[in-house]
């Protein structure tokens, strides 16, 4: 047993390290040992096994057959890039958050592809849907990261981070607009990570429009996998007068899941309320509150109000439901004989008549006659007036498990770019998404309490679309916006108005949600309790508010081996990091956000500061992760991190101070702990 305790992994999750594992689960006896160029014995994979496992064995020197799939010029790039992982991490930055230490919502500045791959520890599988409008390839320009191997720097140069001249992040320029290379390797490695942010039963939905829409599909049938594609939506938004040959007014949102034979297994239906049943169901409540149980004037004013509806307004068909009862309103029309026909055709005796019912040409749609009687008695079947009448199946309004969401849609560009304007006083930024639309999608394709993420932020629709929807209290849908703070054209609106980068503007539309929401909320207390006085509740609680974290260099100098060739000057300058590998201009903050990202926590959990032994030890999701950022770790601290029992405990090693034997006592005093618990309860101490 070793005296050292485990040394922290300052990088993001290794992504093939990840799938291998996964294989080997699968494949044990595919994976066994092979000695390297320098002799030493590591972990291989056997193919002519894994072959023969999956049935599919066949010489394993025969050319490679031709097969079906997408390729393009840098796909393999795409793949190394996936693979390596990033030392990069996430400060936060709390003069720009909102509610900093409660939210659960996070906004994240920075290249979304960085990004991603610090999220991969802390998030993997608990998305449970993403949201993207990603730049589409007009021949204008879009941004993406111009070297597969300096993403980080690329950024920090592009962002005014670093002072690094010569990296900057390239664009599409229009003379490559119309060839598709460069928008695929921009795309593919973000879908790829994004995956395996979603939870099993996870959806992805892309915007996109008619240039890349098939290369989309193919990507996301690479990526996905085509048997989990769910819908293509065509969304109708725009007339174009001035079209030469056809007004293509028209986007898609490209929908998959990540496992759709789970959903099918699960019994999982997306539905959604009728259009305006809300306003519809308000009224109705109104109606009784007005006149109690005289069903015959509710009926009246209720048939009233749908008369005076337009057509055009989408309450006018809920006005079929025109009888009341005090079950609520309810049509009484409904077909009761079996779809198709080939039913049962038992005898139904009428309650009045005591005569046997007509019966319908194609068996009743009950099965049996328990089951018929059953539904009499929910109120589900009514009868005629005599036995001559056939009985017919009676609706509900409001108990409907509601509809399939329709495949087309229209939704009015102009109206959304109109609410926007006025919310930020000024056209800050064009063509914002319609949050209405995405507020629509995340309530038909999410619970209550998932998490959505929004890698391709912009002006934040999708934080706006999640606010909206927690605001009844009954749900607590959580955001991650990811948005790249990309320079304001000197020129527009939005620089004169005083913003610096697109990143500003979701930040600031996100402020000014929230405080249209205090303000409403706030009024409508005000007159709760004004109607109620003694009686009056406070609104039920609710999450409004964001934490801003900054894509930056890691706050610890990392050793790079990743040149075998380094040079005794480079590898000597490599060895001065761990005289004092912590960047001094690191806040205390600073160092404890990454620690607990890289050892896999949220960086929304909640953070707790505690005084063991005399030293600060910071709590994180209730004392799951202990961390110690103090210079002298004591015996009576490590006594008492021991005894609090944490999942992990993480402290700096020059805590130290070169006192081996004081570590070597701290192992041996989880290694205590830890005697005969099973590995997954087991404390696991590291250092840094």
């Amino acid at each position: 047993m070793t005296d050292q305790p485990e040394k922290m992994d300052l990088t993001s999750l290794d992504i093939s390290a990840e799938k291998r594992r996964q294989l080997r689960h699968l494949f044990p006896s595919a994976f066994s040992e092979t000695q390297n160029a320098a002799g030493d014995l590591v972990e291989s994979v056997d193919f002519e096994k894994l072959k023969a496992e999956l049935g599919t064995f066949t010489d394993l020197f025969e050319a490679r057959p031709e097969r079906y799939g997408m390729d393009w010029p840098g796909k393999k790039d795409c793949m190394k890039l996936i693979q390596q992982p990033t030392v990069a991490t996430l400060k936060p930055c709390r003069e720009e958050s909102i509610n900093f230490d409660e939210t659960e919502n996070l906004f994240i500045e920075g290249d979304n592809l960085e990004v991603l791959k610090l999220l991969q520890k802390s998030y993997y599988g608990k998305v449970k849907m993403i949201y993207i409008d990603p730049p589409y390839n007009t021949g204008k320009e879009f941004i993406y990261p111009d070297k597969y191997s300096e993403t980080l720097d690329t950024y920090l140069s592009y962002a005014g981070l670093a002072d690094d001249e010569g990296r900057k992040f390239a664009t599409n320029t229009p003379s490559e607009g119309r060839f598709h290379t460069k928008w695929l390797n921009m795309m593919y490695p973000r879908l790829y990570l994004a995956r395996n942010l979603l939870k099993e039963d996870g959806i992805i939905v892309v915007s996109i429009d008619d240039v890349e829409n098939n290369n989309l599909h193919s990507m996301l049938n690479d990526v996905f996998g085509d048997e989990n594609s769910l819908a293509t939506l065509v969304w109708d938004r725009n007339r174009k007068n001035d079209a030469k040959f056809f007004s293509v007014g028209h986007e898609y949102m490209v929908i998959f899941a990540k496992n759709k034979q789970l959903l099918v297994e699960n019994g999982i239906k997306f539905r959604e309320s009728k259009e305006g049943i809300d306003e519809v169901k308000e009224f109705y409540e109104k109606l009784k509150q007005r006149h109690g149980n005289d069903w015959d004037q509710i009926q009246l004013e209720w048939r009233n109000y749908f008369r005076n509806l337009p057509d055009s307004d989408p309450r006018k068909k809920l006005g079929r439901f025109s009888k009341i009862n005090s079950q609520g309103p309810y049509r009484d029309d409904g077909d009761i004989s079996w779809p198709g026909g080939g039913g049962p055709k038992y005898d139904v005796e009428h309650p009045i008549t005591k005569q046997v019912c007509k019966k319908p040409k194609g068996g009743w749609v009950y099965s049996t006659p328990e089951r018929f009687w059953e539904e009499v008695k929910s109120g589900c079947v009514v009868f005629g007036p005599d036995e001559t009448t056939l009985p017919r199946q009676c609706r509900f309004a409001f108990d409907s498990e509601g509809q399939v969401m329709p495949s087309v849609f229209y939704s009015y560009a102009q109206t959304a770019t109109l609410e926007f304007v006025n919310l930020m006083e000024g056209r800050v930024f064009e063509n914002p998404k319609n949050w209405k639309d995405i507020r629509r999608l995340v309530r038909y394709l999410c619970d209550p309490f998932d998490i959505v993420l929004d890698f391709f932020a912009g002006s934040c629709s999708t934080a706006h679309a999640v606010f909206d929807l927690n605001i009844g209290g009954d749900s607590n849908r959580k955001f991650i916006m990811v948005q790249l703070p990309e320079p304001c054209d000197e020129n527009s609106e939005a620089f004169k108005a005083g913003y610096k980068t697109i990143a500003d503007i979701g930040k600031e539309r996100i402020c000014r949600v929230i405080k249209k929401i205090e303000a409403e909320r706030a009024a409508k207390e005000k007159e709760n309790a004004a109607k109620l006085p003694g009686m009056y509740k406070e609104l039920p609680a609710l999450d409004i508010g964001f934490k801003v974290l900054k894509l930056d260099r890691s706050n610890f100098k990392v050793w790079d081996g990743s040149d075998p060739h380094a040079s005794e000057v480079t590898i000597a300058k490599q060895l001065e990091l761990f005289v004092d590998h912590i960047n001094p201009k690191a806040s205390q903050e600073d160092i404890l956000y990454e620690l607990l990202l890289k050892s896999g926590f949220m960086p929304t959990e909640e953070v707790e500061r505690l005084d063991l032994a005399g030293k600060t030890v910071f709590s994180i999701a209730e004392g799951a992760l202990l961390i110690c950022l103090e210079d002298d770790i004591t015996r009576d601290l490590i006594d008492g991190i021991a005894k609090a029992e944490p999942m992990q405990f993480i402290c700096l090693d020059k805590g130290f101070k070169g006192n081996d034997q004081l570590k070597a006592n701290a192992v041996q005093t989880f290694a205590a702990r830890n005697q005969g618990r099973e590995k997954a309860e087991q404390i696991v101490f590291r250092t840094v």
